[in-house]
């Protein structure tokens, strides 16, 4: 295969696999604390096993949210699909550790005399946009996730009745001279109905993925590839335990950026960890929108306790079409990258986190309540001024 072509691979997992069924509960406990007071702090983590959930972490919020606890780990699952033997939302045990927010950690991160609270912790984070897709995402990671969320879509619907909770999908892509041409691969593991066989399981599947792909592309037989280890009954916390933050590339960009290490389930937006990964992923789908560059990376770095970045890095990777350096002053002084600058910017103090936890955290469609805001493209108009370029459609 020479230079110019390539395969690269991404991969998703269902909202009921394991480390998603933690995310989720993680992410609607922060939601719960944000309805009650949306200057709670929470950093929230979750661990479930065999019909158990241990919840544990720091939070500063109403104590009555933290009474409610189990009661919204088992509306999660429940949501979710989970009714087994094994897991089941009515049956598996939770337990609640949450605690106080450390006095320590919260000094050196609340609001100080100039009306600006410092970074919760120190870390790099990257934002990234591509005109691979109309969504400005890179296209193996928004199929691989498509895949999955449809066959959810009829799972919990009840038109698709043969589905587990939990799946995992992949897709491999050639690309030409950088841009991706045709479907090499894919890959879908999910749990099934006890009577389905392995070939019934692979002709429900197979409508799925055709359908995620775009017009024209076709996958091969012999390279559509459905539970290869066979009988997948036993899923979801009980055929494999799962935690908060354990899938933090299917979260993002599918390994075709790079990744902070940083999670995001379970924090609220005072982390950077997640709120400056939302806006470096806006600012950066916001140049590729302008017409400023066919792919635009960005990094984020912060130190703890201090509120603004302590480095910003623009690379458009060779498509750029004005001075990295130039754009990097103009996306700072556009948007306030302090803590508090990228809430006010992005609107993050609501409770829009739960629908995030599985099937990607970018890519999506901005919600009329404030969900997604991050994917708004509301800064290309005046970059494309300011550079006199052309916007692409988004």
């Amino acid at each position: 295969m020479s230079a110019k072509s390539w395969l690269f691979t991404s991969e998703s997992v269902s909202e009921g696999h394991p480390d998603k069924v933690c995310d989720r509960i993680s992410d609607a406990v922060l939601d719960a604390f944000l309805t009650a007071d949306p200057h709670s702090r929470v950093a929230c983590e979750t661990l479930a096993t065999t019909d158990h959930v241990t919840i544990a972490g720091e939070v500063r919020g109403p104590n009555e949210v933290r009474q409610r606890v189990e009661e919204i780990a088992r509306d999660a699952i429940r949501d979710i699909g989970y009714e087994q033997d094994g897991f089941s939302w009515k049956t598996c045990a939770v337990e609640n550790l949450l605690h106080e927010q450390s006095a320590d950690i919260a000094q050196g991160v609340d609001e100080g005399s100039k009306g600006e609270e410092g970074a919760g912790d120190q870390g790099i984070m990257f934002g990234y946009a591509c005109t691979e897709t109309p969504e400005l995402m890179p296209a193996p990671i928004l199929l691989a996730h498509r895949i999955l969320r449809t066959m959810a879509e009829d799972r919990k619907s009840g038109v698709q009745k043969g589905f587990g909770p939990d799946a995992k999908s992949q897709v491999t892509l050639r690309y030409e001279n950088g841009k991706p041409v045709a479907v090499d691969a894919v890959v879908v593991s999910t749990q099934h109905a006890e009577e389905l066989g392995t070939e019934g399981v692979r002709e429900l599947v197979r409508p799925y993925v055709t359908a995620a792909m775009p017009e024209g592309w076709q996958v091969s037989d012999k390279r559509l590839i459905v539970n290869p280890t066979g009988r997948f009954v036993i899923g979801g916390p009980d055929g494999d335990a799962g935690l908060t933050g354990r899938k933090i590339i299917v979260d993002t960009y599918g390994g075709a950026a790079p990744h902070g290490g940083g999670a995001f389930s379970g924090k609220d937006p005072t982390k950077v960890d997640r709120s400056a990964a939302y806006v470096a992923r806006y600012l950066a789908k916001n140049v590729v929108a302008a017409g400023l560059a066919e792919k635009c990376l960005i990094q984020l770095a912060y130190a703890i306790g201090v509120p603004e970045p302590v480095a910003v890095y623009v690379d458009t990777q060779g498509t750029g079409r004005a001075d990295e350096d130039a754009i990097s002053k103009t996306l700072q002084e556009m948007v306030r990258l302090t803590p508090r600058g990228i809430r006010n910017q992005l609107d993050l103090l609501k409770p829009i986190y739960a629908r995030t936890s599985a099937y990607g955290h970018f890519g999506r469609a901005p919600e009329a309540d404030g969900g997604f805001s991050w994917e708004k493209t509301d800064l290309a108009d005046e970059l494309a001024r300011i550079y006199g370029t052309d916007k692409i459609s988004a």
